[in-house]
């Protein structure tokens, strides 16, 4: 024990606080007072102290680390944090089991979540995957009907193996990864004992622009180890925290435990007629049709400092994909691009990539704003763009984005222009045989004294120049309400 005394007791703002045993009464035995805040800050904040658990994969455990590349990967992908051997990423990794909820026994039968988050200099890269290579469903639309087959009933608040199979047997492309659940591999004995996989198919861009069709697979270098069933329930009932004691305890010992990445990598124009679809999330690529490179290694060595803060509060979303990484037409990864970030919005607030565990460690710059729980702001900066004030904009070299699309590829650009299109003929028609003399009167009136309104005279020129090609005449009275007799040149 240290002779130190210890820091003072205080309030959440930081006021010291007289008691740490005393409510505030009208004497000993009278009624407490609405005014002691501090002991109404400790009952109001304990009434929150839970966020809503997460629906799939509640219960779960996770570490930091780091990702090394072991091996020149620059010939498929141009992702910067692995574009140099022996290049180190820090990563947080989470794994859990997928049906329980927060009190579920570590060691039941499920399948485990194998999710990672890279802190890499382009931004978070997120690779949410599980402990099987395969899932039980090739279609979003079936996704959540699959969870809650596994999940509580609604009439008897308990789960039911019936509704399980009912589910199951209904759904043939289950079947594969049900046998990988029924078998030893459904229970494992550590989460250090088994491998994790990206599962989907996903897109790597190289340099060049060069594309290719990969899949993850981080090999455990502890060896693959399970419980037999009998093990399992007998673990359940002794240390329903098993697994997250068994990952604490091994890093603390500085036992790190480390997988080996190995990529299958398939070439861009094979997937059209490969002999099984490479989208199917219920199918494997076998490995001799594309042999795994190893690439990597990942090395969890430190245990989170707060469990909540770090573990609980931690998002991983698959629409995190840094350039030279994208996705594949696999509609599963498609659909969960969207349905992880819209959960953790709800679960943890709109603005959970401002908490330290998600924030990402290459700067920001957008243009997202307020919200509730807000840190991080712009300051004076604009909160729109286009913008004349020095706003952040957006970067063109990264527009030639990962796709695939069979009949013309995925572009970010205007409507093709047909004979009469541009932006002034319609209204400029609209001015000239549908306003009134009057309208026409009001119109220019309006404009002129609403752009007379601390509008500065830089924009007010850049306006007219659009107003001219809309009307000349309409372009002219405008000019002259504001004092402009001819536009200074302005760029576009």
């Amino acid at each position: 024990m240290s002779d130190q005394l210890p820091p003072r007791t205080t309030n959440d703002a930081g006021i010291p606080a007289p008691s740490d045993e005393y409510s505030l009464s009208v004497g000993p035995d009278g009624p407490l007072l609405l005014h002691d805040h501090y002991l109404i800050q400790k009952m109001a904040q304990f009434n929150r102290e839970r966020v809503p658990e997460r629906v799939v994969h509640a219960k779960g455990s996770g570490a930091f680390g780091y990702f090394e590349v072991t091996a020149d990967v620059t010939p498929w992908t141009s992702a910067a944090f692995l574009s140099a051997v022996g290049k180190r990423t820090p990563v947080l990794a989470r794994f859990s089991t997928v049906a329980g909820e927060q009190g579920f026994a570590d060691t039941v039968r499920d399948p485990r979540g194998f999710a990672l988050k890279f802190y890499t200099e382009t931004g978070n890269y997120d690779l949410v995957g599980n402990n099987t290579p395969i899932f039980f469903v090739r279609d979003p639309s079936k996704f959540q009907d699959f969870i809650r087959s596994q999940k509580r009933m609604g009439d008897t608040g308990m789960r039911s193996n019936n509704a399980q199979w009912d589910f199951w047997s209904l759904s043939p492309e289950a079947i594969h990864q049900v046998t990988v659940l029924m078998s030893d591999r459904g229970t494992p004995r550590t989460y250090r004992h088994m491998n994790g996989y990206g599962s989907h198919t996903f897109m790597w861009v190289n340099a060049g622009g060069e594309r290719f069709w990969v899949k993850y697979h981080f090999k455990t270098e502890q060896g693959i180890q399970n419980f037999t069933d009998a093990e399992a329930a007998a673990m359940a009932s002794q240390d329903p925290d098993y697994h997250r004691r068994d990952l604490r305890e091994a890093i603390a010992q500085n036992d790190f435990p480390a997988w080996r990445l190995e990529m299958q990598i398939m070439p861009f124009a094979d997937a059209a007629n490969y002999r099984f679809n490479p989208f199917d999330l219920t199918k494997v690529w076998p490995h001799a049709d594309y042999p795994p490179v190893t690439v990597g290694r990942l090395v969890l060595d430190r245990n989170p400092a707060n469990f909540f803060a770090e573990i609980e509060q931690a998002s991983f979303e698959p629409s995190n994909m840094v350039p030279g990484i994208g996705p594949s037409p696999d509609k599963m990864l498609l659909g969960r691009m969207f349905s992880y970030p819209d959960a953790h919005r709800y679960r943890i607030g709109t603005n959970y990539l401002q908490l330290p565990v998600n924030r990402p460690q290459a700067p920001v710059h957008t243009y997202t704003k307020d919200g509730a729980m807000r840190y991080e702001h712009s300051g004076d900066q604009p909160v729109y763009a286009p913008n004349s004030y020095g706003g952040p904009q957006a970067a063109p070299e990264y527009a030639a984005e990962p796709t695939w699309s069979a009949d013309g590829e995925f572009v970010r650009s205007a409507y093709q222009l047909h004979a009469e299109d541009d932006d002034f003929g319609q209204v400029g028609t609209l001015y000239r045989t549908t306003f009134s003399a009057t309208d026409r009167e009001h119109l220019i009136s309006n404009i002129v004294g609403h752009m007379s309104q601390g509008v500065e005279r830089p924009i007010q020129e850049r306006a007219l120049t659009l107003w001219r090609k809309v009307d000349a005449d309409l372009g002219e009275r405008i000019a002259q309400g504001l004092g402009l007799a001819a536009p200074s040149p302005v760029a576009d």
